[in-house]
């Protein structure tokens, strides 16, 4: 019953004008940075494994910048979800090399953390007629699961799988000519992960299948990296990496991870940092959040 009443007051948000409901969402995430402490914690603590480099007040900013963004673009699926299609299209503006779309040849779409990834999702059914598979967890809470599997598929030739799904319908949805979008950036556990660089940590549990579904679906891959704005989002498409993928799974996977640190650089505070990233170590290691 509080989930459904909550996913009602999220319709009512959609009719607030974007800085209202923007403000709204800074107050939130500026009380959130506060009383979220294990939240926090993590925060801090990739960002310094990440970032050892940079004074720690300016990693406290990004930290703190972090949740605002976090509060701001769950509110933001209020109207992401239920406004009109004229709005979402007007606010979500999907950018770059818009072209690789064009076709049919099997491509997957790395789509990596960034607190805007709803809004990327979006961009790509608005702009392509092409069907879309793309891999979520299922929610524990029915109710909550409805609410982001319809925003998800609202618009365009949208599939969901559970990732107990397997590999065989996302492959054969490559084969066929579709759009992959996948999310393969953050720590799975142990199971079928490869151990490689990520910023200045040089073991960062990293499944590689963003590098085994392009070869088993013969597909090249592009990334979206989506942003933020004053005016709602912007996706940006690149072109298609070039010599991806490789014969080696455990350098693509090394790749991938480089290409996504130069997008972060771009947009720190943006990137999914409460996620503990490193509880995965080698064997024998310690747990790096103590």
């Amino acid at each position: 019953m509080k989930t459904r009443l909550a996913v009602a007051l999220m319709g009512l948000l959609a009719h607030l004008p974007l800085p209202l409901l923007r403000g709204l969402g800074w107050l939130l995430g500026r009380l959130l940075f506060v009383l979220a402490a294990p939240r926090r914690k993590v925060a801090l603590r990739n960002l310094a494994l990440c970032f050892p480099e940079v004074p720690e007040a300016q990693r406290r900013a990004w930290a703190r910048a972090t949740f605002v963004v976090f509060c701001q673009t769950f509110l933001d699926r209020s109207w992401l979800w239920a406004g009109s299609e004229a709005l979402v299209r007007r606010r979500v503006k999907l950018v770059g090399a818009v072209h690789e779309l064009d076709g049919d040849t099997p491509t997957i779409v790395f789509a990596p953390h960034f607190y805007s990834m709803d809004a990327g999702g979006l961009a790509l059914p608005l702009n392509t007629a092409r069907e879309f598979t793309s891999i979520f967890a299922t929610n524990p809470d029915p109710a909550l699961d409805a609410w982001f599997m319809g925003g998800r598929q609202r618009f365009g030739n949208v599939r969901m799988l559970n990732r107990a799904d397997g590999v065989k319908p996302i492959i054969s949805c490559l084969r066929k000519g579709g759009l992959l979008y996948l999310l393969p950036d953050m720590d799975y556990g142990p199971g079928d992960s490869v151990f490689v660089p990520f910023f200045a940590m040089p073991d960062a549990a990293t499944i590689p299948s963003l590098s085994r579904f392009a070869r088993l679906g013969r597909a090249k891959v592009v990334a979206l990296y989506s942003r933020m704005t004053p005016d709602g989002y912007v996706a940006e498409l690149t072109p298609a990496w070039e010599n991806f993928p490789t014969e080696d799974h455990v350098q693509d996977t090394a790749r991938m991870n480089r290409e996504l640190e130069a997008a972060i650089r771009t947009m720190p505070a943006q990137y999914y940092w409460v996620h503990k990233r490193f509880k995965t170590r080698p064997e024998g290691q310690a747990s790096v959040y103590g």
